[in-house]
């Protein structure tokens, strides 16, 4: 499914973090503030379980990614999060063709440890609240030069 750049909620691009995991549900995007980093996709039939309802483990991934992203900016740095605890309540549900959006509303970053709490809301309704708790890792040293 492509969507027309015109037809996003304003603010939103392509998101440029790929990967893997992430490739068959493209296009996601992206909007970027100062703090956070907010996500979001409109929901295709690829997005949904047997019963028709975006699926509950691209709800999961996605609140994860964009709560350690998230998390990342405010620690000011790229890399080096590894989710140690991630917990949902699934309050809602999300039907194909609605606009999802994953938006961390908090993050307490620490040396060891970060913080945060994010919402998804399909068209402006809460469908689920996500919490995670993140290790922070220390950055890759460079291989000592020969």
């Amino acid at each position: 499914m492509t969507q027309a750049i015109c037809d996003l909620p304003a603010g939103f691009a392509p998101h440029d973090r790929k990967s893997p995991l992430t490739e068959p549900w493209e296009p996601l995007y992206a909007r970027k503030t100062a703090d956070r980093v907010i996500l979001g996709l409109r929901a295709a039939e690829a997005h949904t379980n047997s019963r028709g309802f975006v699926h509950g483990g691209l709800i999961s991934a996605l609140a994860d990614n964009a709560m350690g992203l998230s998390c990342a900016r405010a620690l000011g740095q790229l890399s080096g999060l590894v989710t140690v605890n991630l917990t949902l309540d699934f309050l809602g549900i999300a039907r194909t063709g609605q606009w999802l959006e994953f938006d961390t509303v908090f993050v307490k970053p620490g040396k060891t440890l970060c913080f945060a709490q994010a919402f998804v809301t399909a068209d402006g309704e809460p469908c689920a609240r996500a919490n995670a708790v993140f290790r922070v890792r220390e950055a890759a040293k460079a291989p000592p030069s020969p």
